[in-house]
Protein backbone atom coordinates (compact mmCIF):
# COMPACT_ATOMS: atom_id res chain seq x y z
CA UNK A 1 0.00 0.00 0.00
CA UNK A 2 1.39 3.39 -0.95
CA UNK A 3 2.05 5.84 1.82
CA UNK A 4 -0.09 8.93 1.22
CA UNK A 5 0.20 12.51 2.16
CA UNK A 6 -1.63 13.51 5.31
CA UNK A 7 -3.96 16.34 4.56
CA UNK A 8 -3.28 18.90 7.22
CA UNK A 9 -4.93 21.90 5.59
CA UNK A 10 -8.35 20.72 6.81
CA UNK A 11 -7.25 19.55 10.26
CA UNK A 12 -7.84 22.92 11.91
CA UNK A 13 -10.93 23.78 9.87
CA UNK A 14 -14.33 24.96 11.00
CA UNK A 15 -16.59 22.22 12.25
CA UNK A 16 -19.45 23.75 10.30
CA UNK A 17 -22.35 21.59 9.29
CA UNK A 18 -24.24 22.10 6.10
CA UNK A 19 -26.76 20.49 3.83
CA UNK A 20 -26.08 19.16 0.39
CA UNK A 21 -28.25 21.74 -1.32
CA UNK A 22 -26.71 24.06 -3.85
CA UNK A 23 -25.62 27.19 -2.05
CA UNK A 24 -26.15 29.88 -4.69
CA UNK A 25 -29.92 29.64 -5.05
CA UNK A 26 -32.86 27.37 -5.63
CA UNK A 27 -34.70 29.24 -8.35
CA UNK A 28 -34.03 29.86 -11.99
CA UNK A 29 -32.75 33.35 -12.66
CA UNK A 30 -30.07 35.54 -14.19
CA UNK A 31 -26.57 36.08 -12.92
CA UNK A 32 -25.23 39.58 -13.27
CA UNK A 33 -22.89 40.68 -10.52
CA UNK A 34 -20.53 38.48 -8.47
CA UNK A 35 -20.91 38.50 -4.74
CA UNK A 36 -18.61 40.97 -3.09
CA UNK A 37 -15.58 39.29 -1.66
CA UNK A 38 -15.61 39.42 2.09
CA UNK A 39 -13.25 38.64 4.88
CA UNK A 40 -13.77 35.85 7.38
CA UNK A 41 -16.26 36.51 10.13
CA UNK A 42 -14.88 37.80 13.40
CA UNK A 43 -14.60 35.04 15.96
CA UNK A 44 -15.35 37.42 18.81
CA UNK A 45 -16.04 41.09 19.34
CA UNK A 46 -13.00 43.06 20.50
CA UNK A 47 -12.94 43.86 24.17
CA UNK A 48 -13.30 47.38 25.45
CA UNK A 49 -10.89 49.23 27.65
CA UNK A 50 -11.85 51.10 30.81
CA UNK A 51 -12.64 54.23 28.81
CA UNK A 52 -15.13 52.32 26.67
CA UNK A 53 -13.05 52.17 23.49
CA UNK A 54 -12.62 48.90 21.68
CA UNK A 55 -9.31 47.10 22.12
CA UNK A 56 -8.10 47.21 18.52
CA UNK A 57 -4.95 45.19 19.06
CA UNK A 58 -6.83 42.43 20.84
CA UNK A 59 -9.49 42.40 18.14
CA UNK A 60 -6.88 42.20 15.38
CA UNK A 61 -5.16 39.31 17.13
CA UNK A 62 -8.48 37.50 17.45
CA UNK A 63 -9.23 38.02 13.76
CA UNK A 64 -5.80 36.71 12.77
CA UNK A 65 -6.24 33.63 14.93
CA UNK A 66 -9.68 32.93 13.46
CA UNK A 67 -8.38 33.36 9.91
CA UNK A 68 -5.55 30.93 10.54
CA UNK A 69 -8.08 28.27 11.52
CA UNK A 70 -10.18 28.53 8.36
CA UNK A 71 -9.92 25.94 5.59
CA UNK A 72 -8.27 27.13 2.40
CA UNK A 73 -10.15 29.11 -0.20
CA UNK A 74 -12.70 30.75 2.09
CA UNK A 75 -11.01 34.16 2.12
CA UNK A 76 -10.06 36.59 -0.62
CA UNK A 77 -7.33 38.06 1.63
CA UNK A 78 -5.02 36.38 4.12
CA UNK A 79 -1.65 37.12 5.71
CA UNK A 80 -1.42 40.42 3.85
CA UNK A 81 -2.08 38.92 0.39
CA UNK A 82 -5.18 39.42 -1.76
CA UNK A 83 -6.48 37.63 -4.85
CA UNK A 84 -7.48 40.47 -7.18
CA UNK A 85 -9.57 39.46 -10.21
CA UNK A 86 -9.50 41.82 -13.19
CA UNK A 87 -12.17 39.74 -14.97
CA UNK A 88 -14.82 38.84 -12.35
CA UNK A 89 -17.56 38.31 -14.99
CA UNK A 90 -16.30 35.93 -17.68
CA UNK A 91 -18.66 35.02 -20.50
CA UNK A 92 -20.21 31.64 -21.21
CA UNK A 93 -17.88 29.61 -23.40
CA UNK A 94 -14.32 30.62 -24.13
CA UNK A 95 -12.90 33.71 -22.47
CA UNK A 96 -9.76 34.95 -20.73
CA UNK A 97 -9.23 35.36 -16.99
CA UNK A 98 -6.80 37.95 -15.63
CA UNK A 99 -5.81 38.33 -11.99
CA UNK A 100 -2.97 39.18 -9.66
CA UNK A 101 -1.82 38.55 -6.12
CA UNK A 102 -1.39 41.83 -4.27
CA UNK A 103 0.55 42.47 -1.08
CA UNK A 104 -0.55 44.53 1.91
CA UNK A 105 0.56 47.73 0.14
CA UNK A 106 -1.53 46.93 -2.94
CA UNK A 107 1.46 46.04 -5.11
CA UNK A 108 1.34 43.07 -7.48
CA UNK A 109 3.49 40.20 -6.25
CA UNK A 110 5.97 38.95 -8.84
CA UNK A 111 8.09 36.45 -6.86
CA UNK A 112 6.70 33.05 -5.85
CA UNK A 113 8.17 29.78 -4.65
CA UNK A 114 7.81 26.92 -7.13
CA UNK A 115 5.83 24.04 -5.62
CA UNK A 116 4.76 20.89 -7.45
CA UNK A 117 6.21 22.28 -10.65
CA UNK A 118 4.30 25.59 -10.62
CA UNK A 119 4.61 29.00 -9.01
CA UNK A 120 0.85 29.15 -8.64
CA UNK A 121 -1.99 26.63 -8.98
CA UNK A 122 -5.30 28.01 -10.23
CA UNK A 123 -8.65 26.24 -10.02
CA UNK A 124 -12.13 27.32 -11.15
CA UNK A 125 -15.18 25.35 -9.98
CA UNK A 126 -18.89 25.97 -10.32
CA UNK A 127 -20.85 26.52 -7.13
CA UNK A 128 -22.84 23.34 -7.77
CA UNK A 129 -19.51 21.43 -8.11
CA UNK A 130 -20.47 20.09 -11.53
CA UNK A 131 -17.72 21.98 -13.40
CA UNK A 132 -14.03 21.85 -12.51
CA UNK A 133 -11.17 23.51 -14.33
CA UNK A 134 -7.51 23.12 -13.38
CA UNK A 135 -5.84 25.96 -15.24
CA UNK A 136 -2.21 26.89 -15.84
CA UNK A 137 -1.97 30.69 -16.07
CA UNK A 138 1.04 32.57 -17.39
CA UNK A 139 2.59 35.38 -15.33
CA UNK A 140 3.65 38.67 -16.93
CA UNK A 141 6.61 40.68 -15.68
CA UNK A 142 4.32 43.03 -13.77
CA UNK A 143 2.68 40.18 -11.82
CA UNK A 144 -0.51 39.89 -13.89
CA UNK A 145 -1.59 36.28 -14.50
CA UNK A 146 -3.56 35.33 -17.63
CA UNK A 147 -5.26 32.09 -18.65
CA UNK A 148 -7.88 30.99 -21.15
CA UNK A 149 -10.95 29.28 -19.75
CA UNK A 150 -14.00 27.55 -21.19
CA UNK A 151 -17.05 27.65 -18.91
CA UNK A 152 -20.09 25.70 -20.12
CA UNK A 153 -22.96 27.61 -18.53
CA UNK A 154 -24.01 30.76 -16.73
CA UNK A 155 -24.04 30.76 -12.95
CA UNK A 156 -21.87 31.15 -9.90
CA UNK A 157 -18.27 29.98 -9.90
CA UNK A 158 -15.33 30.25 -7.54
CA UNK A 159 -11.68 30.76 -8.43
CA UNK A 160 -8.86 29.52 -6.18
CA UNK A 161 -5.20 30.57 -6.19
CA UNK A 162 -2.84 28.26 -4.33
CA UNK A 163 0.66 29.72 -3.91
CA UNK A 164 3.60 30.49 -1.65
CA UNK A 165 5.19 33.95 -1.86
CA UNK A 166 8.97 34.04 -2.19
CA UNK A 167 9.35 36.09 0.97
CA UNK A 168 11.15 35.26 4.22
CA UNK A 169 8.88 33.25 6.51
CA UNK A 170 6.04 33.10 3.98
CA UNK A 171 3.70 30.12 4.13
CA UNK A 172 1.53 28.49 1.50
CA UNK A 173 -1.82 30.23 1.04
CA UNK A 174 -5.03 29.33 -0.80
CA UNK A 175 -7.25 32.31 -1.58
CA UNK A 176 -10.71 32.19 -3.14
CA UNK A 177 -12.89 34.70 -4.97
CA UNK A 178 -16.36 34.53 -6.50
CA UNK A 179 -16.95 34.74 -10.24
CA UNK A 180 -20.27 35.31 -12.01
CA UNK A 181 -20.96 34.14 -15.55
CA UNK A 182 -23.90 36.30 -16.72
CA UNK A 183 -27.03 34.73 -18.12
CA UNK A 184 -30.05 32.66 -17.14
CA UNK A 185 -29.16 29.58 -15.14
CA UNK A 186 -30.65 26.78 -13.10
CA UNK A 187 -28.45 25.28 -10.36
CA UNK A 188 -28.03 21.52 -10.53
CA UNK A 189 -28.05 19.14 -7.57
CA UNK A 190 -24.80 17.72 -6.29
CA UNK A 191 -23.90 14.60 -8.29
CA UNK A 192 -24.82 11.39 -6.48
CA UNK A 193 -22.33 9.57 -4.26
CA UNK A 194 -20.14 7.42 -6.50
CA UNK A 195 -17.19 5.09 -6.08
CA UNK A 196 -16.38 4.64 -9.76
CA UNK A 197 -15.76 7.28 -12.40
CA UNK A 198 -15.31 6.67 -16.14
CA UNK A 199 -13.36 9.11 -18.31
CA UNK A 200 -12.01 8.53 -21.84
CA UNK A 201 -12.21 4.77 -21.45
CA UNK A 202 -10.44 4.75 -18.10
CA UNK A 203 -12.14 3.57 -14.94
CA UNK A 204 -11.06 4.99 -11.62
CA UNK A 205 -12.33 3.34 -8.47
CA UNK A 206 -12.28 5.09 -5.10
CA UNK A 207 -11.57 3.01 -2.02
CA UNK A 208 -11.40 3.97 1.64
CA UNK A 209 -13.35 6.50 3.68
CA UNK A 210 -13.29 10.20 4.43
CA UNK A 211 -13.77 10.75 8.15
CA UNK A 212 -14.45 14.04 9.98
CA UNK A 213 -11.69 14.76 12.45
CA UNK A 214 -9.95 11.43 11.85
CA UNK A 215 -7.36 10.40 9.29
CA UNK A 216 -8.46 7.87 6.70
CA UNK A 217 -6.97 6.49 3.51
CA UNK A 218 -8.36 7.34 0.09
CA UNK A 219 -7.05 4.92 -2.53
CA UNK A 220 -7.77 5.53 -6.20
CA UNK A 221 -7.17 2.68 -8.65
CA UNK A 222 -6.86 3.35 -12.39
CA UNK A 223 -7.74 0.69 -14.97
CA UNK A 224 -8.43 0.62 -18.70
CA UNK A 225 -10.32 -2.12 -20.54
CA UNK A 226 -10.32 -4.08 -17.31
CA UNK A 227 -6.52 -4.02 -16.95
CA UNK A 228 -4.58 -2.05 -14.31
CA UNK A 229 -2.70 0.99 -15.56
CA UNK A 230 0.84 0.61 -14.22
CA UNK A 231 2.58 3.30 -16.24
CA UNK A 232 1.00 6.53 -15.06
CA UNK A 233 3.13 9.54 -15.90
CA UNK A 234 4.23 12.25 -13.48
CA UNK A 235 1.98 15.28 -13.49
CA UNK A 236 3.03 18.33 -11.46
CA UNK A 237 5.70 16.21 -9.82
CA UNK A 238 3.49 13.30 -8.74
CA UNK A 239 1.43 10.42 -10.13
CA UNK A 240 -1.79 11.93 -8.88
CA UNK A 241 -3.10 15.37 -8.03
CA UNK A 242 -6.13 15.67 -5.76
CA UNK A 243 -8.41 18.60 -5.05
CA UNK A 244 -11.27 18.28 -2.58
CA UNK A 245 -14.08 20.83 -2.25
CA UNK A 246 -16.67 20.83 0.51
CA UNK A 247 -20.27 21.23 -0.60
CA UNK A 248 -21.93 24.40 0.65
CA UNK A 249 -18.93 26.71 1.08
CA UNK A 250 -16.36 25.18 -1.31
CA UNK A 251 -13.67 24.94 1.36
CA UNK A 252 -10.59 23.87 -0.61
CA UNK A 253 -7.93 21.20 -0.22
CA UNK A 254 -5.06 20.58 -2.64
CA UNK A 255 -2.70 17.67 -2.02
CA UNK A 256 -0.20 15.46 -3.81
CA UNK A 257 0.97 11.99 -2.80
CA UNK A 258 4.60 11.98 -1.73
CA UNK A 259 5.39 8.31 -2.35
CA UNK A 260 4.28 5.48 -4.58
CA UNK A 261 4.80 4.02 -8.01
CA UNK A 262 3.19 4.72 -11.37
CA UNK A 263 -0.10 2.98 -10.69
CA UNK A 264 -2.51 1.45 -10.65
CA UNK A 265 -3.04 2.81 -7.10
CA UNK A 266 -2.64 6.40 -5.98
CA UNK A 267 -3.07 6.80 -2.24
CA UNK A 268 -3.84 9.75 0.03
CA UNK A 269 -4.45 10.08 3.75
CA UNK A 270 -7.21 12.59 4.37
CA UNK A 271 -8.96 14.16 7.33
CA UNK A 272 -12.24 15.98 6.74
CA UNK A 273 -12.89 19.10 8.83
CA UNK A 274 -16.57 18.26 9.29
CA UNK A 275 -19.30 15.84 8.39
CA UNK A 276 -21.05 16.44 5.10
CA UNK A 277 -20.66 16.06 1.36
CA UNK A 278 -17.39 16.59 -0.53
CA UNK A 279 -16.46 16.52 -4.18
CA UNK A 280 -13.08 14.99 -5.08
CA UNK A 281 -11.24 15.64 -8.35
CA UNK A 282 -8.30 13.38 -9.21
CA UNK A 283 -5.99 14.45 -12.04
CA UNK A 284 -3.82 11.73 -13.55
CA UNK A 285 -1.69 11.61 -16.68
CA UNK A 286 -1.33 8.69 -19.09
CA UNK A 287 0.04 8.58 -22.62
CA UNK A 288 0.69 12.31 -22.57
CA UNK A 289 -2.83 13.44 -21.64
CA UNK A 290 -4.20 14.63 -18.30
CA UNK A 291 -7.64 13.37 -17.31
CA UNK A 292 -9.86 14.12 -14.33
CA UNK A 293 -11.97 11.63 -12.41
CA UNK A 294 -14.65 13.14 -10.16
CA UNK A 295 -16.31 11.63 -7.09
CA UNK A 296 -18.90 12.64 -4.52
CA UNK A 297 -18.30 11.31 -1.02
CA UNK A 298 -19.96 11.79 2.33
CA UNK A 299 -17.80 12.26 5.42
CA UNK A 300 -19.33 10.95 8.61
CA UNK A 301 -21.79 8.58 6.92
CA UNK A 302 -22.32 5.28 8.71
CA UNK A 303 -21.78 2.14 6.71
CA UNK A 304 -20.80 1.92 3.07
CA UNK A 305 -22.79 4.27 0.85
CA UNK A 306 -24.70 2.77 -2.03
CA UNK A 307 -22.98 3.50 -5.28
CA UNK A 308 -24.87 5.15 -8.07
CA UNK A 309 -24.74 3.41 -11.47
CA UNK A 310 -21.52 4.14 -13.32
CA UNK A 311 -22.08 6.92 -15.87
CA UNK A 312 -21.56 6.34 -19.53
CA UNK A 313 -18.22 7.22 -21.05
CA UNK A 314 -17.84 10.97 -21.48
CA UNK A 315 -20.35 11.82 -18.73
CA UNK A 316 -18.42 10.97 -15.59
CA UNK A 317 -16.52 14.20 -15.27
CA UNK A 318 -19.55 16.53 -15.38
CA UNK A 319 -17.26 18.98 -17.19
CA UNK A 320 -14.62 18.14 -14.62
CA UNK A 321 -11.86 17.29 -17.03
CA UNK A 322 -11.15 20.74 -18.39
CA UNK A 323 -7.39 21.20 -18.36
CA UNK A 324 -6.56 24.44 -20.10
CA UNK A 325 -3.06 25.77 -20.48
CA UNK A 326 -2.13 29.37 -20.80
Amino acid sequence: MNTGVKITAFAAALAATFGTAYGVGKGVGPVDEPKKAGHGDHAAAPSKSADGHAGHEEGAATDASAAANLPGGLQVSQDGYTLAMETPKPAVGKSVLKFSIKDAAGRKVTAFTTEHGKELHFIVASRDLGTFRHLHPVKAADGTWTTPVDLPAAGGYKAFADFKPAAPGAKGITLGVDLAVPGAYAPKPLPAVNRTATVDGYQVRLGGTLNPGKAGELRLTVTKAGKPVTDLEPYLGAYGHLVALRDGDLAYLHVHPNEGGPGPDVSFTATAPSAGAYRLFLDFQHQGKVRTAAFTVTAGATGTPAEAPAPAAGEATHDAGGHEHG
